[in-house]
């Protein structure tokens, strides 16, 4: 039986049992605490290198690309030491993300210098999904992926994006989401994940230390204010950068790559400037139901890592990115010639063949019969999904108040 969530801040038991094991063994002497220091994350990852970590730092990238990572994962570890009070499992789990970065960032570099030609790479024009978080931006994700004239990002590149042989990024995925599922009963539930399914381009832009994912998890408003007020391209050549090198290896460049992160819409103008020729579909969902969804997400990732949670900042934070979006999603609509189209939250629910054949045909694109079926065959599959757990664990909560 599934373990019942009974408040948005509620934590599972082995979590729980982890923090306190954690706490005991670092207080004991039993283990080292994690350094969470900018200088020692540089200094573990570059060991592997030696002389060569400043050319693979640099590997593919601009003098302003690199100064920028740099300046983020300072004000990034500041923001952490001081706002965020981290419990001990929320110290040790910061701690494997921002090592795991900054490792990723010099394996990147050093694969650029020796395969350039990767970052040559040409792409079919995207298709770019738009939209706030928990606003149906997965659901549409999904289906479009399923269509096999397109390609689309699967978790184990997602978060283990440097290439490695035999499929091991595919098996450290599966391992890696076991371990996951076991602190938080309720990830699933909240958003449906598998090893080698469709998965959003979040990491690749948290990557190049947007403040997005982290923000999701970690109380550190000082670093989310200066991100959102700093110039992203750094960002998002990045990203792009990654997007060539997996489309590159795994040989699918020729086939548009369906694109979604709901920090999209923050940063929509220059995502646009990098990729002029993509399609574009808009998600949207009243603001209220956007707002109860990405509070309970979030409360979610931080009750994990932090003893000190309080919901009304939670709901603060997210009211203001709600409002931040709609702003800069607007502008850069206003400006944008492209092909658009925009699906509402109740119509896919209502009618999702409809419209997605309206959507493609706002596109321009051709609804292929092997395309439904594909579709059919997600819908399907989702109809006993994980996902509805959430629903009900909302309609709990909202009863509750």
């Amino acid at each position: 039986m599934a373990l019942a969530r009974e408040h948005l801040l509620a934590r599972g038991p082995l979590a729980s049992r982890a923090n306190a094991l954690l706490g005991k063994a670092w207080a004991k002497g039993w283990l080292p605490p994690p350094v969470l220091d900018p200088q020692a994350l540089w200094a573990q990852a570059a060991k592997p290198y030696g002389a060569r970590a400043e050319a693979a730092e640099h590997g593919g990238r601009s003098e302003e690309d690199v100064a920028d990572f740099r300046e983020r994962l300072v004000r990034l570890v500041a923001a952490v030491h001081t706002e965020a009070d981290l419990n001990p499992l929320g110290r040790a789990m910061a701690w494997g993300q921002l090592s795991r970065v900054v490792k990723n960032r010099l394996a990147f570099g050093a694969l650029w210098l020796e395969r350039p030609e990767l970052l040559d790479t040409r792409l079919a024009p995207p298709i770019i999904v738009v939209g706030h978080m928990r606003s149906g931006t997965t659901r549409v994700h999904t289906l479009l992926a399923a269509d096999p004239a397109h390609s689309h990002t699967r978790y184990c590149d997602a978060y283990h994006p440097v290439p490695a042989p035999l499929g091991m990024n595919r098996v450290r995925a599966a391992l890696e989401l076991a371990m996951l599922g076991r602190l938080n009963p309720w990830m699933q539930s909240i958003h449906p994940m598998t090893a080698g399914g469709v998965e959003e381009e979040l990491a690749w832009i948290s990557a190049a230390l947007h403040h997005s994912i982290y923000e999701s998890q970690w109380h550190i408003p000082s670093f989310s204010a200066w991100s959102e007020a700093r110039g992203p391209a750094p960002v998002y050549r990045e990203m792009l950068r990654i997007l060539k090198t997996d489309a590159a290896t795994r040989g699918i460049a020729g086939k548009p790559r369906v694109l979604k992160v709901p920090a999209f819409a923050e940063d929509l103008d220059t995502l646009l400037g990098l990729l002029p020729t993509a399609r574009l579909v808009i998600a949207q969902r009243e603001a209220d139901a956007v707002l109860r969804s990405a509070v309970s997400l979030a409360a979610n990732q931080m009750a994990m890592q932090s003893d000190s949670c309080r919901l009304d900042a939670i709901e603060a934070r997210w009211r203001h990115k709600i409002a931040l979006r709609e702003t800069r999603m607007a502008a850069a609509l206003a400006r944008w010639q492209g092909p658009t189209a925009r699906l509402a939250f109740a119509e896919i629910n209502d009618d999702w063949e409809g419209a997605i054949a309206r959507c493609y045909a706002d596109l321009g694109l051709a609804l292929t019969p092997d395309a439904l079926t594909a579709m059919r065959r997600v819908m399907a599959d989702s109809a006993n999904g994980h996902h509805h757990a959430h629903a009900a664990q909302l309609a709990h909560f909202a009863a509750a108040r």
